[in-house]
C-alpha cells in the first residue's frame, strides 16, 4: 500500500536541502495548505492524529530531530474550499507564519477541492508555481487525497507535477486497488476502516496518507541528488499560470493601492467560517477583516465601489445558510458580471470567484450593489484577489 502511494519521484533536490537544514540544527518549516483533509477532518484528535502531524513527526524523525526543537509546522487546511482560495491565503496563512522567510517543505492537497475551480486546474497550477517560486525557495510536494467513491482529480492535475518534476503522492492508488479484493486475497483494510465518511479518512486513513508521504520523503533522501530546478520560469504551466502572483486585498491588507468606497458596506461580519490551525485546538476565523452589508440597517442604495489596477481579479464572499443574507451583482467596468448567491452551498464558508481576467492592465472599476428585492437582506464581501 504505501509503495503504490509512491506517485512520482520528482526531482528531489530541495527535500534534501530541507533534511540537510534540519539536521545542522537550523531553523526549518514544513508546511501543509489543502482543504479539509488537510485540516485533520476525520482525525481525533483533530491536531496530532491528521496525516499532517504525522508526516511532519516522520520528517523529523528522518531528520533525526525531535519535535519542538528546530523544526517548526504549519497546518493551513481549510474545509470545503479549492486551490483557487488556497492561492489567495497562501501569504497569509504560510508566508507570514514564517516571518515572511518563507518554509522548507510545502504539501499540496487538493485533489479532492478543486471539481468546482473555473479555471479546471489553472488555480492549482499557479499555486504550485507561487510556492516554488516564493519566498524560501521550498520543495513542493502534492499530495492526491481521495473520496469514498475512489474519485479525486489527479489525472487533471498530475500534468503539473509533472511539467515541474514535482513529487507526488496518491492515496488513490495506495488503497484503492486493494478495496476491491476479499480478505485472505490481498485486502489489507476495507473502505468502512479507511473513511470516517464518505469525504474524510479515519485515523487510520490518516495514517496511511501520512505513511505514504513519508515513505516518499524517505526515498528522496536515500537517493543521488538530482540537480534542482531552480526557477519555473522557463517552463510553460501546462494548465496556465494567469494567477501565479496573485495577492489577498482586505479590509486590513491592501498592498495594492486600491481605492475604496465602502458605501453600505460598513459593517464587520464576525460569523464567519473558522478552522483549527496548526496545533490549536480553537478555531481561528478565515477572513474576519471584511465588508458587510446589513440590510437590516441600511438603505440599500449604497454601492460598494472600488478602483483598482490589475489584469485579473476575484472576489471571495461568504457562503451562508441563514436566510437573512441576500444577492448581490458584480459590475466591472460598468458591464455586469455575475450575481453572487450565499446561499446555494448552504454553509458557512469562503467563496472565491473570478470576476476579471486576462485584461489589460489598468485601473478597473467594480461596483457591488444589492440585487433589486434583496436590499434588507445581508451580504458579506470577505476580500478579493489581486493579479497585478
Amino acid at each position: 500500500i504505501i509503495e503504490k502511494s509512491l506517485f512520482h519521484k520528482g526531482n528531489n533536490a530541495r527535500i534534501k536541502k530541507a533534511l540537510a537544514k534540519a539536521r545542522n540544527g537550523e531553523p526549518t518549516t514544513v508546511a501543509f495548505i489543502g482543504g479539509s483533509i488537510t485540516q485533520g477532518a476525520g482525525a481525533v484528535p483533530i491536531n496530532t492524529a491528521c496525516y499532517a502531524y504525522r508526516t511532519f513527526e516522520g520528517f523529523c524523525e528522518i531528520a533525526g530531530r525531535g519535535t519542538d526543537e528546530n523544526i517548526q509546522y504549519i497546518k493551513a487546511g481549510v474545509g470545503g474550499t479549492p486551490s483557487e482560495y488556497g492561492m489567495l491565503r497562501y501569504d497569509r496563512d504560510i508566508i507570514e507564519e514564517c516571518n515572511g522567510e518563507g518554509p522548507d517543505i510545502v504539501v499540496v492537497e487538493f485533489a479532492v477541492n478543486d471539481e468546482g475551480d473555473e479555471t479546471k486546474g489553472e488555480c492549482f497550477d499557479s499555486i504550485i508555481r507561487k510556492i516554488y517560486e516564493g519566498p524560501g525557495k521550498p520543495a513542493v510536494i502534492i499530495e492526491f487525497a481521495v473520496f469514498a467513491n475512489d474519485w479525486n482529480l489527479q489525472d487533471r492535475l498530475k500534468p503539473v507535477g509533472y511539467a515541474y518534476d514535482i513529487p507526488m503522492a496518491s492515496a488513490l492508488d495506495s488503497v484503492v486497488d486493494q478495496f476491491k479484493l476479499k480478505y485472505g486475497e490481498g485486502r489489507v483494510l476495507s473502505k468502512s476502516q479507511f473513511f470516517y465518511d464518505m469525504f474524510h479518512p479515519t485515523n487510520a486513513g490518516h495514517k496511511i496518507m501520512a505513511d505514504g508521504l513519508i515513505n516518499l520523503i524517505k526515498a528522496a533522501d536515500e537517493a543521488k541528488a538530482d540537480e534542482e530546478i531552480v526557477s519555473l520560469a522557463d517552463i510553460k504551466p501546462p494548465l496556465g499560470g494567469e494567477f501565479e502572483s496573485v495577492q489577498l486585498l482586505d479590509r486590513h491588507v491592501n498592498n495594492c493601492s486600491a481605492i475604496i468606497d465602502m458605501g453600505d458596506f460598513t459593517d464587520t461580519d464576525t460569523v464567519v467560517q473558522c478552522v483549527e490551525r496548526n496545533m490549536d485546538l480553537n478555531i481561528t476565523p478565515q477572513l474576519p477583516y471584511n465588508w458587510m452589508y446589513r440590510g437590516s440597517s441600511k438603505k440599500g442604495n449604497g454601492k460598494f465601489v472600488m478602483d483598482v489596477e490589475c489584469t485579473a481579479l476575484l472576489l471571495i464572499f461568504k457562503d451562508s445558510a441563514d436566510n437573512k443574507d441576500g444577492r448581490a451583482e458584480v459590475y466591472v467596468d460598468g458591464e455586469y458580471v455575475l450575481t453572487a448567491n450565499p446561499r446555494l452551498v448552504g454553509w458557512t464558508h469562503c467563496d472565491p470567484v473570478i470576476i476579471l481576467r486576462k485584461a489589460e492592465r489598468k485601473v478597473h472599476h467594480v461596483e457591488i450593489v444589492m440585487e433589486a428585492g434583496c436590499e434588507d437582506k445581508d451580504f458579506t464581501i470577505l476580500g478579493f484577489g489581486v493579479v497585478q
